[in-house]
């Protein structure tokens, strides 16, 4: 049995979330000129990190067990639930926020409220979710080119 930290399809996955996240915190760095590490643990934006972990996990499963395996096939759904998460659900979720927190920023002026505002980048739009996923796909097939069959 080999060790956890030679598996690539693990490694895949983290890479590209990673390199999502790095292109999320270096797009903010440009634009606010300044480094800000919460922006690596941060939901919503370009490209989407969550499509792209998912991605990499399904197509590292593709290139290593085949493209018609029953395990691909169930990492490949599992993908498609969690874009169409990102760019739905989420997505709603955070439009609702900034709605909610826009209602409350009025009632605010005229009464006495919390100021407490709800997280409002929670999901993607199509494009970032479609970045995501080719982020993601680019991640994994780099990876295994580099050589090594691992886990």
């Amino acid at each position: 049995m080999s060790p956890w930290y030679t598996n690539l399809t693990l490694w895949a996955g983290l890479i590209g979330w990673l390199a999502a996240q790095s292109i999320k915190m270096a797009t903010a760095l440009v634009r606010q000129r300044q480094l800000d590490f919460r922006v690596l643990v941060s939901t919503g934006g370009m490209p989407s990190a969550h499509t792209a972990l998912v991605c990499a996990v399904a197509t590292s499963v593709g290139i290593r067990l085949g493209f018609g395996s029953a395990e691909f096939a169930l990492a490949a759904f599992f993908a498609s639930i969690v874009m169409f998460d990102a760019q739905s659900v989420r997505r709603a979720a955070g439009l609702q926020a900034r709605l909610l927190n826009e209602i409350v920023q009025e009632l605010f002026r005229e009464h006495h409220l919390s100021q407490r505002r709800l997280a409002e980048l929670l999901g993607h739009t199509r494009t970032e979710v479609f970045a995501g996923m080719l982020l993601g796909v680019l991640c994994a097939a780099l990876l295994h080119s580099g050589g090594g069959g691992g886990g």
